[in-house]
């Protein structure tokens, strides 16, 4: 599958930023990210987490990368652009008793002075950024020598890189700016990455279960900003071809046969050092 690469000198990067961040703040994601525990807690693992290490987790979301990394005794701070989002993590991290830092912030411009992390993870957010390579920079920067990135974010080619495929036919994104789906192809990351970091990537699935197809559709169609945006964009007879489609693709990915929705969707896995 084909992504869209950028053209950044003719992209309006605050207008798209404004954007995303009504998608991500309409709905609540929230309700959604909390089903994907489970990705952050392999991610940990994965990157080899320390008690007592420096954390940041960017584009945090309701802090599902955060919690995983707290419960395993690190120092964490959770970072997102958007406040509400941050709100659940903390109240989340509050049930649990766990000592959490809650900043709002931008991982374009991440406000934390050089190599001040030594682990710095983000599961489907960093992913989002508009200007892809100012966000690996943030990344780099913060993160201290020898230190290491650990990410998680969705292929082009898996449901919901092919969601986005959908969703994209209906709602145009900003013309020049980057798929966030380049984010999962590792030539990509080592592009972005540089010489100043090695990548290791492993292609992952994550499994959404639920109760029927239409039962997936209803949540993310409520809960979901992108998809949210996506029907309220276009009119009734749109929504019911968009509908159609996306139930289209879930059956193509669907492994259940009893009705329910049990639908792997392929992200990377990724483990970044960087050099000393």
């Amino acid at each position: 599958m084909n992504v869209q690469t950028a053209n950044p000198a003719n992209i309006d990067f605050a207008m798209v930023k404004g954007r995303q961040q009504a998608a991500w703040s309409s709905g609540n994601y929230a309700t959604v990210g909390t089903t994907l525990q489970i990705v952050g807690e392999n991610l940990c693992e994965a990157i080899d987490l320390r008690s007592n290490q420096r954390v940041l987790d960017v584009a945090a979301g309701n802090g599902n990368a955060t919690l995983a990394a707290a419960r395993r005794f690190a120092d964490v701070t959770s970072t997102d652009y958007v406040g509400t989002l941050l709100d659940q993590g903390k109240k989340r991290a509050e049930a649990e008793g766990l000592a959490v830092t809650f900043q709002q912030a931008d991982a374009e411009k991440l406000p934390f002075p050089d190599g001040s992390f030594d682990v710095v993870l983000s599961t489907f957010g960093v992913m989002f950024t508009p200007d892809q390579a100012k966000a690996a920079k943030e990344l780099l920067r913060v993160c201290r020598p020898g230190g290491k990135i650990g990410l998680a974010n969705w292929t082009p080619e898996g449901f919901i890189g092919r969601l986005f495929k959908i969703i994209g036919k209906y709602v145009p994104p900003a013309p020049g700016v980057a798929s966030p789906l380049m984010w999962g192809q590792p030539a990509h990351l080592k592009q972005l990455f540089g010489k100043d970091a090695s990548v290791a990537a492993e292609a992952k699935n994550f499994v959404f279960r639920y109760k029927s197809p239409a039962h997936w559709v209803e949540f993310f169609r409520t809960y979901y900003g992108p998809v949210l945006k996506a029907f309220a964009a276009v009119d009734a007879a749109k929504q019911k071809t968009l509908e159609a489609d996306i139930l289209t693709l879930i059956g193509e990915f669907n492994a259940a046969k009893d009705g329910t929705a049990v639908i792997p969707s392929e992200y990377l896995e990724v483990v970044v050092t960087k050099a000393r």
